[in-house]
């Protein structure tokens, strides 16, 4: 009851004019963001945190959320109609829609996309409402030492999963914590790294490194190094699905909820891996005619099961990000951002101390998948129309849009200089396949992993045994460890089988 409770109150907040009105621009930016090839929810959310800065808190993360959960929604149109996902998520539903866009089924396709968004969201949301409060509760009983492995375990699982290798994803973090540290020492209050320079000593401000890593360094990059690309569009078909059509997508919309929800609880991130295993259950599962469908004329349930554990997935990792502070994903580590720059630090905490605006921002996501239907469904032409505004303007109107929102925050020509030195460290990051989020949690986390580890020494009066004279604590580092060493395991038995087989195969030959 205390959770219904809590939500009803979350729903009071949420339906308020003020605030229905920013989760709608947020959902209809948000899957205008989808709909835009190259320009992920990370670039918007990252644009917008200066100018959003002065908005009610709670309204904020209101339309920030709506950004994030609904260029997954609009990712879709420009998987089906161009083959171009504009985000990873949509790589798999590209496969199949595409396809039957070329099969002239362009809607039932875009069809079956929304409504399994829908379907999947809201399950997810329910799982958020339901299990989130009871992970937050377990967390908030952990100690400094505790506290400093969890954030230890942030750390290695965004930069495993988020980089193309471990050593680049460690690279990144490390350069994140390198940032973190300048300005004065929370504890003796001495300059640290700050080169003389005054505007240094308050440390460098999140918003700034978000900008300049996500919105300029993306804009630079296209311009540097992204030719022209000339795309065919597909025809739209109108908007509706057959019997037939209802009757393979309903169970694909549910296994794919049921494989994406799991991925998007614990913090491994990403969603590459259930809208794969989607689609490869989905065609494992299919027979006779519906199987032969299958990379030829697109099979509706290749786009029904990915998309669904796509959404799943992004909504469920709401879980680790609110209740552990663990972002699994480049919009979650920029979410991270929008709530340090409110001088609110997601974690155990957060539903004592922020209870109404975690409620309040848990009962959007309700309200939000309702109205990403209704945008996407019987708007989906409109949103078609944003593929003929020409990339160079796009651009050009996304770095003016950054540029004056980082000067307008302290009105300060070194932050101008600051934003543009980031914005070139994020094109070289893109140009050799460093992942820039591991540096925004570096960088906001690594305060904070310092405070408690500094903590934890002081409780075990200057012993670092105090890490392992801790059940909690001493199962943290083993996680940690496992997360490190097992995929190697893996990958390398895997590598063993595969030569060990085409061994076999040399000798029969």
């Amino acid at each position: 009851m205390e959770i219904f409770d809590a939500l009803m109150a979350g729903f009071a907040t949420a339906i308020s004019p003020a605030n229905l009105l920013w989760a709608l621009v947020g959902c209809a930016l948000g899957t205008a963001v989808g709909v835009l090839p190259g320009i992920g929810p990370a670039v918007a959310v990252a644009m917008l945190l200066p100018i959003t800065s002065k908005v009610d808190m709670t309204a904020s993360m209101i339309f920030f959320a709506g950004i994030y959960y609904g260029a997954m929604y609009g990712g879709s149109t420009t998987s089906i109609l161009l083959n171009t996902p504009g985000e990873t998520a949509s790589m798999v539903t590209a496969m199949e829609g595409n396809k039957m866009a070329k099969s002239g089924r362009a809607g039932a396709a875009l069809a079956t996309a929304a409504i399994g968004s829908f379907v999947a969201g809201t399950v997810a949301t329910v799982v958020v409402t339901l299990f989130a409060p009871s992970v937050a509760e377990f967390a908030v009983k952990l100690g400094p030492p505790e506290y400093f492995m969890l954030m230890v375990l942030a750390f290695t699982t965004v930069s495993a999963v988020l980089g193309q290798s471990s050593l680049r994803g460690m690279t990144a973090l490390f350069i994140g914590l390198a940032l973190g540290c300048v300005g004065m020492d929370q504890i003796s209050g001495a300059a640290r790294y700050t080169g003389g320079k005054m505007e240094l000593l308050d440390g460098i401000d999140i918003v700034l490194v978000a900008v300049g890593l996500f919105a300029v360094a993306e804009v630079l990059y296209a311009a540097l190094y992204e030719g022209r690309v000339e795309e065919s569009q597909n025809k739209l078909t109108r908007v509706y699905m057959t019997a037939r059509d209802w009757k393979r997508s309903v169970p694909a919309w549910l296994r794919g909820t049921l494989i994406g929800t799991p991925f998007g609880c614990i913090p491994a991130g990403g969603t590459e891996i259930p809208t794969f295993l989607s689609y490869a259950t989905e065609k494992k599962l299919a027979k006779g005619e519906d199987k032969a469908e299958f990379g030829t004329k697109g099979a509706i349930e290749g786009v029904a099961g990915p998309e669904a554990a796509n959404n799943a997935t992004v909504t469920a990792a709401l879980i680790p990000l609110l209740t552990l502070g663990i972002p699994t994903s480049n919009t979650t580590a920029v979410l991270l951002g929008a709530f340090q720059n409110y001088g609110i630090n997601p974690g155990p905490q957060l539903f004592s101390s922020s209870a109404a605006l975690v409620w309040a921002l848990i009962a959007s996501l309700y309200i939000g998948n309702i109205m990403l239907l209704v945008l996407n469904l019987p708007m989906v032409g409109l949103w078609v129309k944003l593929l003929k505004i020409p990339r160079p303007q796009l651009y050009a109107g996304i770095l003016i849009f950054a540029t004056v929102g980082a000067y307008g925050m302290r009105q300060s020509t070194f932050d101008l200089f600051l934003l543009y030195a980031i914005g070139l460290l994020g094109v070289l990051m893109r140009r050799f396949d460093f992942p820039t989020a591991p540096v925004v949690v570096g960088m906001i986390l690594g305060p904070l992993a310092e405070a408690q580890m500094r903590n934890a020494v002081s409780i075990g009066e200057g012993s670092w045994w105090i890490f392992l004279q801790r059940p909690m604590s001493l199962a943290l580092i083993v996680i940690v460890l496992a997360v490190l060493i097992v995929p190697r395991v893996l990958r390398r038995w895997a590598e063993r089988n595969l030569a060990r087989h085409h061994q076999s195969a040399d000798d029969i030959v």
